[in-house]
């Protein structure tokens, strides 16, 4: 485990998912944790900001403190369809949640960032960006600008001892993805493709978030980081 304390850690999409984990987490190691999404998190002690990160004005966060030494954007979208049937307004919207949100609250705390003297930023992708995967162009699109992004403010942060990481997971055991996961057969089904043949826990890609946030990766930026039972690297026998 990590020590936060007298660390303050922003968590966007803290209501459920791998946001709730995180943010679970990181209070158990004595982070003070802001969350921010559309719904309070239930049973989590946390200073929380409702909004929607499809509708940013650019004043959400002002109840920050002067100070923030982490932010995990952990918003994201699966709208698996056949490329011929996606629609312009599914690739925005999936821009708009996965890509523009995060920019917008960026944008947003960086001021705060600055001041910490040291900080960490944690960005989302999917192993469909580095790995072809029929059905999901819009998202593996969005995933991929989020990818760049990461890239391109890990160079343009690093003077202010700002971190940026991403963590690319294939298939969670999420809210999300319920109706991927619907049934012990879709489950099993799922499992199999991986050559871990599982598929991920929300707990398990809060555990590296929480390292990436945290001292102990004071040395890591502009990674992104594979959490996907093997899919992305490997071939099961």
């Amino acid at each position: 485990m990590q020590d936060f304390s007298d660390k303050n850690i922003l968590v966007v999409g803290a209501s459920s998912g791998i946001g709730y984990a995180l943010a679970e987490q990181l209070v158990k190691e004595n982070a003070r944790v802001y969350s921010a999404s559309r719904n309070k998190p239930q049973g989590l002690e946390a200073n929380h900001t409702t909004l929607d990160v499809t509708q940013l004005q650019g004043n959400e966060l002002g109840n920050l403190p002067k100070e923030l030494h982490g932010l995990a954007y952990c918003p994201g979208t699966i709208n698996l369809k056949p490329f011929q049937r996606l629609k312009k307004e599914d690739f925005l919207h999936d821009l708009e949640v996965n890509l523009l949100g995060a920019v917008g609250l960026i944008q947003q705390a960086l001021p705060n960032l600055k001041r910490a003297g040291a900080a960490s930023i944690v960005l989302y992708s999917t192993v469909a960006v580095s790995t072809g995967m029929g059905f999901h162009a819009s998202i593996a699109a969005a995933k991929g600008a989020v990818e760049g992004l990461s890239k391109s403010l890990a160079a343009e942060l690093a003077g202010a001892n700002i971190r940026v990481n991403v963590i690319a997971p294939s298939i969670t055991d999420t809210t999300l993805a319920g109706n991927l996961l619907s049934t012990d057969d879709k489950k099993a089904a799922s499992a199999q493709r991986h050559p871990l043949k599982k598929v991920g826990s929300p707990e398990e890609i809060a555990a590296l978030s929480a390292f990436l946030l945290s001292d102990s990766a004071a040395w890591m930026t502009g990674q992104v980081i594979g959490v996907d039972g093997g899919m992305s690297s490997t071939r099961a026998l």
